[in-house]
């Protein structure tokens, strides 16, 4: 009995022992930890400099990542007087969790990059109650806040100034030259070899439609569109004009060409002039062959409706961007026995073209049309420049979505590196 009463005695005794070095041991650990998360350091390897590749007035602060970056933690960026020695005299300009704020979440070039991916970065710009001058020095500082204790970085100075190049569009660059060496490369040859071009039954039926107007003396009517010359369809319209002028000349026949737009009935007078001029048949050009009507649009195809139905031209054409009143204008000519030619890149007024006339060119079509009807070297090398331009341009959609898709997949970065070199970064 003794024996077991003393047994228990001392097992009871060791249960307390060890009971009381594992309490200890784990206050340790818990103030341990304690103390570790309530001491924070200051930003190490704080950065600021002049934001490259910019027009101005900014400035960009970089340091590195800390262990303990974590949403309780939050960074401060402090600006103020280049003559400011306190750091707590700054104004905060900005503020955020110590997990975000990175350089890869900025869209720059990886070649212009000068930190690693995984250090913060952040850009000063003017805002309330701050303006960011050039040339002008600024304090700036970078602190790290948890609760009520706040630790500042040394405070650094720098000076914000316009850059004569944007390095992060070196490849928008080198990928515009290429373009402009292939084109010039296409004329070049254009001029020495013959370059076929699809055809064109909308184009092929233009000296058919001149000439039925011909035979049945009467007029040719030519719509430029809705637009004024800053659309390029517009500018495509005004070129075919200059065609089909050369043509009406040569045939002897009216041309009539009604405008909304007071600049392009301008300009398309001008260019009629000329294609009278080079058809030798300057004294047939009228100076009243194109008018202006008026620049709203219902009024405007009413009035042309009433010379359609008055005059009944043999032959229309609809070149240039339309809207609505496409359906009107189409339907009265085709009322009156007309031929009709479109073209537009409108791709919501397409089916009503497409129903109406007789031919109808079709999106870019309606740009080729010069090249197609004058023949010139220099207009078909540039149409075959473009044509190349444009497959490779869906050559490399193609292997930049297989590239993108790879990395998603992956993991890797080296795809990204690769799809960097055809995007438009800032």
């Amino acid at each position: 009995m003794k024996r077991e009463a003393y047994g228990v005695k001392r097992w009871d005794a060791c249960s307390a022992c060890w009971l009381l070095f594992m309490i200890v041991s784990m206050m340790g650990v818990l103030a341990s930890q304690a103390l570790a998360e309530s001491l924070i350091t200051a930003p190490q390897d704080v950065r600021v400099f002049d934001t490259p590749s910019d027009s101005g007035e900014s400035l960009t602060v970089q340091w590195a990542p800390a262990p303990g970056d974590s949403p309780d933690i939050r960074y401060q960026v402090l600006v103020g007087d280049a003559a400011t020695t306190d750091p707590q005299k700054l104004t905060v300009v900005g503020e955020f969790p110590s997990n975000s704020k990175y350089v890869r979440d900025v869209k720059t070039a990886w070649w212009t990059r000068t930190a690693e991916k995984t250090w913060h970065q952040v850009m000063i710009k003017s805002a309330k109650g701050l303006e960011i001058k050039n040339d002008q020095p600024y304090a700036v500082a970078v602190a790290t806040v948890q609760g009520d204790q706040r630790v500042f970085s040394s405070l650094h100075v720098a000076a914000s100034s316009a850059n004569w190049f944007n390095w992060n569009q070196l490849n928008n660059l080198i990928i515009g030259l290429s373009f402009a060496g292939l084109v010039f490369y296409a004329i070049n040859y254009a001029k020495r070899h013959e370059i076929f071009l699809r055809r064109i039954p909308g184009l092929d039926a233009v000296d058919e439609a001149i000439g039925r107007a011909t035979e049945l003396g009467k007029p040719i009517l030519y719509l430029t569109g809705a637009h004024d010359l800053h659309d390029p369809s517009t500018i495509a319209a005004a070129v075919i004009l200059g065609k089909v002028a050369k043509r009406a000349a040569l045939y002897e026949t009216e041309l009539m060409v009604p405008h909304r737009e007071p600049i392009t009935m301008a300009v398309c007078q001008e260019i009629t002039k000329q294609a009278y001029l080079e058809a030798g048949k300057p004294d047939l050009f009228k100076d009243d062959a194109n008018f202006f009507i008026t620049s709203d649009q219902f009024s405007y195809t009413a009035a042309v409706d009433g010379i359609m139905l008055r005059k009944k031209p043999a032959a229309n054409f609809f070149m240039g961007h339309y809207f609505a009143e496409s359906l009107l204008l189409t339907e009265t000519g085709a009322s009156t026995g007309a031929i009709q030619i479109a073209g537009t890149d409108a791709d919501h007024q397409l089916p009503f073209f497409v129903t109406t006339c007789d031919y109808t060119l079709i999106g870019e079509e309606l740009y080729a049309a010069s090249a197609y009807l004058s023949k010139e070297p220099v207009q078909i090398g540039t149409l075959r420049g473009q044509d190349i331009g444009k497959a490779v341009i869906l050559v490399v959609l193609g292997v930049g979505a297989v590239l993108a898709t790879v990395g998603v997949v992956t993991g890797a970065q080296w795809p990204q590196l690769a799809l960097d070199l055809f995007r438009d970064l800032k």
